[in-house]
């Protein structure tokens, strides 16, 4: 499936489109004059000027080398004949955005920001994991709940060595997600390798309708409650209120708090699901921008479940608006994290609509915990870390969720 699921943040909300054009203005009319000076002489063209204008320190820019190659691939190239101006555009652009060396800063032409939308609206065709890249390899970052590639027996941190016939090295997400994408009742082959194999494996996967689950609830011996989270869309508020009053009438001595393979979703879903679990006015999480400016979210919920016990499950799939509940529990009420280190997806990207109804997904923000952490990259450590291996999943024993239990238990008074 689609990185999806990865990532999409503004400052306000994780996926929102945001039309700034600064940049697109300070540069879109020296593109245009580039263009027209560099056809009459390619050699020499010089774009000066162009950069942030906030900044004031304009750059010159040499174009020329940009012309030269743009002439040589008309003239040399041998299917010359049958190229298209506006893909070698949208292919300069996209080279541009992977010159960042940032997995989340994406281009999409035209076709691909209709899937992408297609794929934000919670339902599409594909396979149904969150993939994304860590140190230059694609991996699968979650499963998604009942999903083909949950079928399939995939897991978190799940090395993508070949998507059918094609090596993912060097591979962008949006390429995979090209390639794993397609029509319902379609198969797409992946060779896979995990640390506890001796060599890859071939995994057959169909295709199918992918649905976002969101939430499930269930009372545990004890009195504590169950409640797991699969992501941080738009009816998560509105689901996580009805699982919430539903617990309340059980009158519940503790809370684990499941937030494993929860790949993330939209950023006020987080700060407002933080609200019910701190006292108002505690921070959540800050997001840091480029020249320094900082802009704090802080809890302004009800604070129902402030005094209630919770601990809290998260893996390596735990991602981006997980690892900011999670870490903004642990920071604020020392509420302790059980399993694996989490995924590590702490940036901001902001989408911007172009022209000819395309789009750039940008990274403008990194976010910082409570503490100080930088989530991106580091991830958070658990204070239990406890394995879940291919045999528990087997027997259908999880020694997580039983740790997580047994620490509620002795925070208990019975």
């Amino acid at each position: 499936m689609t990185n999806f699921l990865n990532k999409f943040l503004n400052r306000r909300v994780f996926f929102i489109v945001i039309f700034i054009v600064i940049f697109v203005s300070a540069t879109g009319g020296a593109f245009y004059f580039g263009y027209q000076k560099g056809t009459e002489n390619p050699k020499t063209v010089v774009i000066k000027g162009v950069g942030s204008i906030e900044e004031g320190r304009p750059e010159s820019v040499d174009f020329g080398i940009f012309w030269d190659v743009w002439q040589v691939v008309k003239d040399k190239y041998v299917e010359a004949d049958k190229l298209e101006n506006q893909k070698l555009v949208y292919g300069a652009i996209d080279g541009l955005l992977g010159a960042l060396d940032d997995p989340n800063s994406i281009f999409f032409p035209p076709d691909d920001a209709k899937k992408f939308s297609e794929d934000i609206s919670g339902e599409f065709f594909g396979i149904g994991a969150e993939i994304g890249i860590r140190q230059n390899q694609l991996i699968i970052i979650a499963p998604l709940k009942e999903s083909p590639t949950e079928k399939a027996g995939l897991r978190s941190k799940d090395k993508i060595l070949k998507i059918d016939d094609k090596s993912t090295e060097g591979i962008s997400v949006d390429e995979a997600v090209k390639l794993i994408r397609g029509e319902k009742g379609t198969k797409v082959i992946l060779t896979i390798i995990r640390d506890e194999w001796d060599k890859p494996k071939e995994i057959t996967i169909i295709r199918d309708v992918i649905k976002i689950p969101t939430i499930d609830w269930e009372m545990k011996d004890n009195g504590i409650a169950y409640i797991q989270l699969y992501n941080f869309y738009e009816q998560a508020p509105f689901l996580f209120y009805k699982a919430a009053v539903d617990v309340a009438l059980k009158n519940p001595k503790g809370m684990v708090l499941d937030l494993r393979n929860n790949p993330g979703g939209y950023l006020d879903v987080s700060v407002h699901l933080a609200g019910w679990f701190l006292k108002p006015g505690e921070i959540v999480v800050s997001e840091e921008f480029r020249l320094g400016e900082k802009e704090i979210f802080k809890a302004a919920g009800n604070g129902f479940f402030q005094n209630l016990p919770v601990v809290i499950l998260v893996n390596e799939g735990s991602a981006s608006a997980s690892e900011i509940l999670a870490g903004a529990l642990r920071d604020n009420r020392g509420v302790k994290l059980v399993g694996k280190k989490t995924f590590g997806k702490g940036t901001v990207q902001e989408l911007q609509q172009l022209k000819s109804d395309s789009m750039i997904k940008i990274t403008v923000a990194h976010w910082r915990l409570p503490n100080g952490q930088l989530i991106e990259k580091n991830g958070l450590d658990p204070d239990y870390e406890v394995d879940l291996t291919d045999e528990d999943i087997e027997s259908e024993r999880d020694p997580q969720l039983e740790k997580a239990m047994e620490i509620l238990k002795s925070q208990i008074i019975f």
